[in-house]
């Protein structure tokens, strides 16, 4: 059957098309004041105002351990030839890219419009091919966090508890993702990545997180065409029966997690927002 296209670019948005997932139907009217592209993900039933990722090539049944990267598979497979805009970005009902830091706390919704990346911040600046979220550092663990549960990967490792550039992104992943898989896993890479991801998870101790990002759409396909074959050798050895708790059973969105922040820094020139994290739910009554 026909892959249907609708909804169409968003008023004012004419050089920047920008997705915004949600798994709640009632944010429509919200993400269109935003002027963002509404996505629906997950089990409800979504209107025909949403793109989704179950009509066409897809994998939505993945969507429990895939996350997002359902949609960005459908858009790779069935719409990418579709955007026509300069710029195509991703952002979350509760996770939004931001053009300077704002306060979180009693947020007014058209305060948090005012300062979300439009398009007119891409237009007005053409220095960077990507933008990603200000890096993310895992080497500030808390005591109370490492007490509880890696107390014994600490105590063998004494050295973790006093030099924290020792925590680096492979201990990160291998304590909240299981331990050695991002081994198993860059070993499925292909050559052109392998050893330069390994180098970028064993020694760096921060990465641009939430799978969020916005790129020059005639990036998106090349990304696409890397990370998605490697997803699916992943597969073949983490499989799905055996990921039980969320660390593990996202453990296909964490690895493109890290990849993204890996694959568009060394092949782009890359700025990086701030990323607000506020719920589209606290705005229900509006």
């Amino acid at each position: 059957s026909a892959v249907r296209i609708r909804p169409s670019l968003p008023k004012f948005m004419k050089n920047t098309s920008i997705f915004c997932l949600t798994l709640n139907p009632d944010h429509i009217k919200l993400i269109n004041e935003l002027t963002y592209i509404p996505v629906g993900l997950g089990e409800k039933k979504f209107s025909k105002d949403f793109l989704t990722d179950k009509i066409g090539e897809e994998i939505s049944t993945k969507n429990p351990f895939y996350g997002e990267y359902t949609f960005h598979y459908w858009i790779w497979k069935n719409h990418i030839s579709n955007i026509k805009t300069k710029w195509v970005g991703f952002c979350q009902y509760r996770k939004f890219f931001l053009t300077e830091e704002i306060e979180n706390k009693d947020l007014k919704f058209e305060n948090l419009k005012k300062n979300i990346l439009q398009s007119d911040y891409l237009t007005n600046n053409n220095d960077f091919d990507c933008i990603l979220g200000k890096k993310f550092s895992v080497e500030n663990y808390k005591i109370s966090k490492i007490v509880k549960h890696h107390l014994f990967d600490f105590l063998k490792n004494p050295k973790l508890f006093i030099d924290k550039k020792k925590r680096n992104l492979k201990l990160h992943f291998d304590l909240f993702h299981g331990k050695g898989n991002i081994d198993l896993a860059i070993d499925l890479l292909d050559k052109k990545n392998k050893e330069d991801f390994k180098n970028f998870i064993y020694n760096k101790t921060s990465f641009n997180p939430h799978n969020m990002f916005v790129c020059k759409t005639k990036i998106l396909n090349d990304y696409y065409n890397v990370v998605f074959p490697w997803l699916e050798k992943c597969e073949k050895k983490f499989g799905f029966n055996k990921l039980k708790g969320y660390g593990l059973q996202r453990i296909y969105g964490f690895l493109a997690e890290r990849f993204l922040s890996y694959w568009f820094n060394k092949n782009y020139k890359v700025r990086e927002l701030p990323i607000i994290v506020k719920d589209l739910q606290d705005y229900k009554n509006l």
